[in-house]
């Protein structure tokens, strides 16, 4: 997620630099080909490209109003996850009688485990060691590694609930927010595994060249600096918005305007070792970069 300090716009750059070629050849191509005598009798209403950069702007705002909305949900249920973790954690100290750290202690490491590996399944990252040595110890094996973490916060409750003497009102919290827990992760999955319209921006990359093809006749054919420059600025402001756009469409995808999982999954395990009273609590790292995962 991108910090208000040291934003680099060369990010952005790096990210449009072929359609910034691409765009610079075509917009030379045009003006020149605008100065060949045919061409030069061709000469149409500035009007005309004002209306279809109309077109291309309101479907570009829509465009953006639709990739922050993803941005923006996948951020609101990570902001879930951190609060229902803490809830889980404090539950389960509070309903647990004493003397009984050890199984509190598993219920904090499983759901420490079970944010990074929900954040690195996400993003389909390899585990990390520290993951893959909790699965291999505790012989987790399935196709969703996150799932299959919450299904035994799942059965340690229900052992709990006949060995611990939770009672029924007591269970009945503890599930409700395993339940919740899972619906965050569905509602993660729904968002990395539904892919934006390929069609969309197909249409619009046709409309921003079209743009680009027939703004030169409707500009001054004495300037042709000018006209060479206004036909690559104008399509490369449209092209920049739209891959802004594209880049926020997948909060998942492990780039600098991600959803900051890691960062997260740092907070919510310092969160729980200080609720459970663990010596080894990690400190917060200063990201000095432009941005954090």
């Amino acid at each position: 997620m991108l910090l208000n300090k040291k934003i680099s716009i060369w990010y952005f750059i790096r990210e449009i630099k072929k359609q910034i070629l691409y765009m610079g050849i075509f917009a030379v191509s045009i003006g020149l080909l605008d100065l060949l005598p045919w061409f030069r009798k061709i000469s149409l209403p500035l009007n005309i490209p004002a209306l279809l950069g109309t077109a291309v702007s309101l479907l570009l705002a829509f465009r953006t109003s639709q990739s922050y909305e993803r941005w923006w949900e996948a951020r609101t249920v990570w902001g879930a996850i951190v609060n229902d973790s803490r809830t889980l954690i404090r539950l389960i100290i509070q309903f647990f009688p004493r003397g009984e750290d050890k199984m509190i202690k598993e219920f904090a490491e499983r759901q420490i485990i079970w944010t990074y590996a929900l954040g690195q399944s996400l993003r389909r990252q390899p585990f990390s060691d520290r993951v893959q040595k909790y699965l291999d110890e505790h012989q987790i094996k399935a196709a969703n590694i996150p799932n299959a973490l919450l299904d035994a916060h799942s059965q340690q409750v229900k052992e709990a609930a006949s060995s611990k003497g939770l009672t029924d009102f007591q269970q009945m919290q503890l599930n409700d927010i395993i339940t919740r827990l899972c619906d965050s992760m569905g509602k993660c999955e729904r968002l990395k595994n539904t892919v934006f319209p390929r069609s969309y921006s197909i249409l619009l990359h046709t409309l921003i060249y079209v743009f680009a093809a027939i703004l030169p006749f409707g500009l001054d054919d004495s300037q042709l600096a000018v006209e060479i420059i206004v036909t690559f600025l104008i399509p490369v402001m449209f092209l920049a918005i739209e891959k802004t756009s594209i880049i926020m469409q997948d909060p998942f995808e492990n780039g600098p305007v991600d959803t900051p999982v890691t960062a997260l999954a740092q907070t919510i395990e310092i969160n729980i070792r200080q609720m459970t009273g663990d010596e080894n609590v990690p400190a917060k790292k200063d990201n000095s970069l432009y941005y954090e995962m």
